[in-house]
């Protein structure tokens, strides 16, 4: 029998989100049922909700940084039990036997990832809808375990932000020594601080906007580098192992590329489409540097991810919204007036629906 859940959706590209009602499927023999407690707000949300990037049906409910409560597992679940506590990022299931697959690089299937919301379910066809909702069911290998003590509305951004700037600190091997540079201090800048500074790393911001120093140092910065001044970036020239580029419009990368050492590497996380200005190849070809992206990461990379979390302490700087507020956090996420991470308490969706 499914199970009717409420939930928060889009219905088209300019309608604002309101309450939706639908049927999440019956368990099946490997999947996990969860009471949805906690769901973060990523900028992918809003470009999905909106339709930025030309794929989204309606209508459709967001959010893959998902933390709840075991309430039924299937016959064949040995993972998981009920009431523990658990996670779901953006990813639901994948084809399971791709290089990428085997490699533990599920987000980059050959065969297409199945995503947590606007996917296909693999099996029965049907379009996955997010964590703005009461309950998920979720293959148990998609599934996460969330770490003993970590606050549990602050760990939700931790299943996108965070595993989005942990897997080209992990990729690229960033360890104690290392010289870390962050571009942007958002959602997914405040969590590749905190986590290249628990790793050991030397990190430094880079940020357009003055005034931001206080804070960088508290999450973990050690040096800020404002990237308008030209003497600034002079002083910081081939010093960085690691760029890791937050910045989720279009942006000119120009500027840094003279920073990174021999064997650099810039990595872009948080911006999908065509570079503006143009990309000048001299210093990268001289320097044998490279500009790469990174997307997610996969459920193992998650799950170390949180572990390494759990036994450093690090969750997200979140604000905890009601669900019928959802709307006013797009447009204050879209002016950056947010520190650092909304999260949807998922039980005010009872008063919302």
């Amino acid at each position: 029998m499914s199970i009717e859940t409420r939930a928060y959706a889009a219905t088209s590209t300019t309608t604002p989100l309101g309450p939706y009602r639908f049927n999440r499927r019956s368990p099946r023999h490997d999947d996990v049922a969860i009471e949805i407690l906690y769901c973060g707000v990523c900028h992918s949300d809003l470009h999905t909700a909106r339709n930025d990037w030309g794929w989204s049906t309606y209508p459709i409910v967001p959010g893959h940084e998902m933390i709840g409560r075991v309430t039924g597992i299937g016959a064949d679940v040995t993972r998981f039990k009920v009431g523990d506590h658990v996670g779901v990022g953006c990813l639901v299931d994948s084809c399971g036997h791709c290089p990428a697959c085997a490699h533990g690089d599920e987000q980059h299937c050959a065969e297409g990832p199945v995503f947590s919301y606007g996917g296909i379910d693999r099996i029965d066809g049907s379009t996955t809808q997010g964590g703005y909702s009461e309950r998920i069911v979720v293959k148990q290998e998609f599934v996460v375990r969330i770490p003993d003590g970590l606050d549990l509305a602050g760990a939700a951004p931790l299943l996108c932000a965070g595993i989005t700037t942990w897997s080209p600190l992990k990729n690229w091997g960033v360890k104690a020594g290392s010289k870390v540079a962050v571009v942007g201090l958002g959602g997914l800048g405040h969590m590749a601080i905190k986590l290249a500074h628990a790793m050991g790393a030397e990190v430094t911001l880079f940020t357009r906007s003055p005034g931001k120093e206080d804070d960088a140092r508290r999450l973990g910065a050690d040096h800020i580098v404002l990237s308008t001044d030209a003497a600034q970036l002079a002083a910081v020239a081939s010093r960085f192992e690691l760029i890791i580029d937050t910045v989720p419009y279009a942006h000119d990368l120009n500027p840094y590329i003279p920073t990174l050492g021999y064997n650099g590497v810039l990595a872009l996380v948080g911006y999908l489409g065509p570079l503006e200005p143009a990309l000048d190849t001299m210093p990268m070809v001289l320097g044998r540097k490279a500009v790469a992206g990174s997307l997610i990461g996969g459920i193992a990379s998650t799950q170390e991810m949180l572990d390494f979390c759990g036994k450093h302490g690090i969750t997200a700087d979140i604000e905890l919204i009601r669900m019928q507020d959802i709307n006013e956090a797009y447009e204050r996420m879209l002016s950056s007036d947010v520190k650092y991470r909304f999260v949807i308490d998922i039980a005010t969706l009872q008063e919302a629906a």
